[in-house]
């Protein structure tokens, strides 16, 4: 039996609902970090339907948005154009997707969950794609989250935590690391008690 193809179902997640699956204001942890960042070029990775990078935007940062979904970026778009802000956007399967060497001020990854093969992939892309100085912010469910029917991905593997996020991102100095409970409301897709690990991690000027 073959496996479902993600693209496939983020597409009929993001198309099914009339508004935004995960509300339209950004990720707390992102929010609570990132106004104290010097203006800059940003990547928001797995960005769905956008709400990351607009706020980015909003910021005053350049900002392009990669996501799996053509109407994930498509609601991307539409919310950039109601909040008066400029976003690239681009529609992209981050395994394969070329990040560039030393061309982001700033990643952003909030709730990125993909395969084990993918993320190593993706997170050893961002690592090169910083340049020095530039910053990795990052937010995921761990493995205690699953089972819990507040959000997040399925299986323990597509979660991570910071000893796997210590190996995968090897070339970053990690300046905030924790792993913790918190309350995570956003959109119907994440709602409740979540199991997450939040790092802001620097690449060496």
């Amino acid at each position: 039996m073959s496996m479902p193809n993600p693209g496939s179902i983020w597409e009929t997640r993001y198309s099914g609902v009339d508004g935004f699956l995960y509300g339209t204001e950004p990720n707390d942890f992102l929010a609570e970090t990132a106004r104290s960042l010097t203006i800059g070029d940003v990547l928001c990775v797995a960005d769905g339907e956008g709400r990351n990078g607009v706020f980015m935007a909003e910021l005053g940062h350049r900002v392009t948005s990669v996501d799996l979904t053509q109407s994930g970026m498509d609601k991307a778009a539409r919310l950039a154009l109601d909040r008066g802000v400029d976003l690239s956007t681009v529609v992209a399967d981050l395994g394969v997707y070329e990040l560039g060497i030393e061309c982001w001020d700033v990643v952003i990854s909030i709730f990125a969950h993909m395969p084990p093969p993918v993320r190593r992939t993706l997170h050893a892309n961002i690592v090169a794609a910083l340049r020095p100085g530039g910053v990795l912010i990052l937010e995921a469910y761990t493995p205690d989250q699953v089972g819990r029917g507040t959000g997040g991905p399925p299986s323990p593997e597509l979660t991570m935590n910071l000893e796997a996020l210590t190996e995968e991102l090897a070339g970053l100095l990690f300046e905030h690391e924790h792993e913790t409970n918190r309350s995570v409301v956003e959109g119907s897709g994440h709602t409740g008690e979540g199991a997450v690990v939040q790092v802001i991690a620097r690449k060496p000027a």
